[in-house]
């Protein structure tokens, strides 16, 4: 739910607060694929974001409930692409998508390492399921005006 404190002079939710919404949503993605607090303390690994995208839809409020869904894009020994989509929980539209690359990292390290071949077999069957998906439109884009017109 879309709280008070997150509320900006434009009444809707702070651009910032979304990617606080959607790093809680990751903690969930990573857990459901096993790596979740006892793992990473056993093995001693973590995960860190190499890079996010943002894309904004339409406005939450203060007040608004919100519900995630998750899209596994690809993964490989190292590394997990994925996309957040962020909906009005009771009116059902698309409010913003995150799309994340994550690292998993070595705590004795602080560099990548492959996953263990658990997580791997996990992403795997979660991959299958997910390639038959449609991809959504927000995936893979950049930042940009599009083709500039030439002038004569």
């Amino acid at each position: 739910m879309v709280r008070a404190e997150w509320i900006d002079n434009n009444w809707h939710m702070n651009m910032g607060y979304y990617v606080v919404v959607f790093d809680l949503a990751t903690d969930e993605f990573l857990r459901w694929v096993g790596l979740d607090e006892a793992h990473r303390r056993e093995r001693r690994v973590t995960t860190f974001c190499l890079e996010a995208h943002v894309t904004y839809h339409r406005e939450v409020r203060a007040g608004d409930p919100l519900r995630f869904t998750t899209l596994l894009l690809a993964h490989d020994a190292k590394r997990i692409h994925y996309l957040h989509e962020m909906y009005h929980a009771t009116q059902g539209y698309l409010a913003a998508t995150n799309e994340l690359m994550s690292l998993h990292v070595s705590e004795a390290t602080r560099r990548g390492a492959p996953m263990a071949p658990e997580i791997l077999a996990r992403l795997a069957r979660i991959q299958k399921a997910h390639d038959a998906l449609p991809r959504p439109p927000q995936v893979g884009r950049a930042v940009g005006l599009g083709a500039r017109p030439t002038t004569g």
